[in-house]
């Protein structure tokens, strides 16, 4: 739930852009972590296992901590189904996760959530329980806690050497840049009410409700630069934003997702607010990571004083099998003390790990109708990379600093102030740039390939280099600490034929002892869709 990088070596830097290589060597050691790197080589080892010395029975087993799992155990613990175990995986909360310096506070993965579409129902049901939304959570406008609703300076971009308020590039347009940027966002305005001939939306979010109307999901067969092309879309800034946008959303460029997808983008959410601007979002220092603060709190709050014992247990799965009685799961812990599997016993099990996973723990998952090598998403490697600064280094002229601040024609996707909600007199005296690179300008294998061998310095040339664009020296006078995050597979990109994709269909369809709840279950990683395909299956095993 990445909403907002690819490399080659030469000479012992990186190759994206001539500004990295030119990067001075960097003073701070730079902490660096992997999430699921050492869980996935378990599991492609996992025949040096020991023998498991524990078991857990339970009706419900929950395999995977992020939104997904998270969303699941909650809906299940609130209609009062105590009896489950969330097996937590490699990172409790997965994209949503978050980490501090001290008592700042800074994102490892998601850091917005928009305001809520009408058809978002579950998502509203959960921000009313967490107080986020204060009143009317299921009218057009809902009341929302004013200390999370992001406030202005929202975003800027950098061109020519200043900064403009806005990220779509509006200075020194010509004039057809501007007729087309004009006809482009007039289009996509006229989307978010029109409807199929199913009568559903055209774009809804969650995806499951949108129109599968055939005129419509036929754009699923281009690519959103072909679609552009087609429709006499011609102008370079223009192309640039749609390019950031689906580099952000979906971690690869315009040339490679689906137009279905990439008018999803502006035309399904529409949330609106009695105390905010149509369109705004909600955020935290922190980003994502108070929604599973939230959620894990609901969850032992609602399941009350039990027999069941503590919900959230450490381990990863690492084989799934279907029994005549239900179904058993190896799982695996490693702690200071070594390896050590036990075995869950459970009535139902939740997958709600990527796909990619799963395909390998569950060696029946082609009797699902799920074809591995046919039906697994494209993953996009990520960099989230946060720069603890002691002071704010000078500024450029024009449009101040900003929440989301991003380099036109960069090659990350800019970077975002972790304190920008608590500026409201004066600037305090630290603060964090969490720094976001999607690495799409070579193949995913190849991002994957470089990720794994990059030296620490080789790292931070890539994460610093929008901000490095930017600051210049400044950014190594103010900075104190570096925290890098390296998600090799982030997160699932929606090509085209996402839409058609037969195995998702199944999984999604699939109401037997196994269930399927994640993101890539819509072939995209937002919150709304992980919470969406997480309350699904709760519903399931609930009716």
């Amino acid at each position: 739930m990445l909403s907002r990088r690819r490399f080659l070596l030469a000479s012992g830097a990186c190759t994206l852009t001539a500004a990295c290589s030119k990067i001075k060597l960097l003073e701070v050691t730079p902490q660096i972590s992997y999430p699921g790197m050492r869980e996935g080589h378990l599991l492609r080892d996992k025949a040096s296992l020991p023998a498991p010395t524990g078991e857990i029975v339970t009706d419900v087993a929950i395999l995977g901590s992020g939104v997904a799992g998270l969303s699941a155990a909650w809906k299940l613990s609130k209609a009062g189904h105590a009896n489950f175990v969330v097996i937590n995986g490699p990172e409790y909360g997965g994209n949503a996760a978050g980490g501090q310096f001290g008592d700042l506070r800074y994102p490892r993965g998601a850091h917005y959530l928009p305001l809520p579409s009408m058809e978002s129902t579950h998502v509203r049901e959960m921000l009313f329980d967490f107080g986020i939304i204060e009143a009317n959570p299921f009218s057009e406008r809902p009341y929302f806690n004013e200390s999370v609703v992001l406030h202005a300076p929202d975003e800027r971009l950098y061109v020519n050497g200043e900064w403009q308020e806005g990220i779509v590039p509006n200075q020194g347009l010509s004039p057809d840049d501007a007729a087309q940027q004009q006809r482009f966002f007039g289009y996509v305005d006229s989307l978010k009410s029109a409807r199929g001939a199913d009568g559903r939306k055209l774009f809804a979010i969650p995806l499951a409700l949108s129109s599968t109307d055939p005129q419509w999901t036929q754009l699923d067969r281009f690519t959103v630069k072909q679609w552009l092309t087609q429709n006499g879309y011609t102008s370079q800034t223009l192309h640039w934003y749609l390019d950031y946008v689906c580099r952000d959303e979906y971690g690869a460029g315009f040339d490679r997702i689906s137009a279905w997808c990439g008018l999803h983008y502006f035309a399904s959410r529409g949330g609106k607010a009695r105390n905010a601007s149509d369109g705004a979002v909600l955020t935290w220092p922190d980003g994502l990571q108070p929604m599973i603060k939230h959620l894990s709190a609901a969850i032992t709050r609602q399941r009350g004083a039990n027999n069941f014992g503590n919900w959230s247990q450490p381990g990863v799965a690492a084989h799934v099998d279907e029994t005549n009685r239900g179904v058993e799961v190896l799982c695996v812990e490693q702690s200071t003390a070594g390896l050590r599997t036990f075995t869950v016993k459970a009535k139902r099990v939740i997958c709600a790990m990527p796909l990619m996973v799963t395909a390998r723990i569950m060696p029946q998952l082609s009797s699902y109708g799920f074809d591995s090598a046919v039906h697994i998403p494209n993953y996009a490697p990520w960099l989230v990379s946060n720069f603890l600064m002691d002071g704010f280094p000078s500024e450029e002229k024009g449009t101040p600093l900003a929440w989301d601040n991003v380099v036109y024609q960069g090659k990350g996707l800019g970077y975002v102030v972790s304190t920008h909600q608590e500026i409201l007199v004066a600037a305090p005296p630290k603060t964090v740039f969490s720094a976001y690179q999607a690495l799409s300008t070579h193949t995913p294998v190849e991002a994957r390939q470089w990720l794994q061998n990059a030296t620490p310095q080789q790292l931070y040339q890539e994460a610093a280099c929008d901000l490095k664009q930017v600051y210049g020296l400044r950014l190594e006078e103010h900075m104190q600490a570096l925290d890098i995050t390296v998600r090799g597979h982030a997160m699932a990109s929606p090509l085209p034929g996402f839409l058609s994709n037969q195995g998702l269909a199944a999984l999604r369809a699939a109401d037997g002892k196994i269930l399927f709840a994640h993101a890539d279950m819509s072939s995209f990683s937002v919150f709304e869709e992980a919470a969406w395909w997480g309350c699904q299956a709760a519903l399931k095993l609930i009716n």
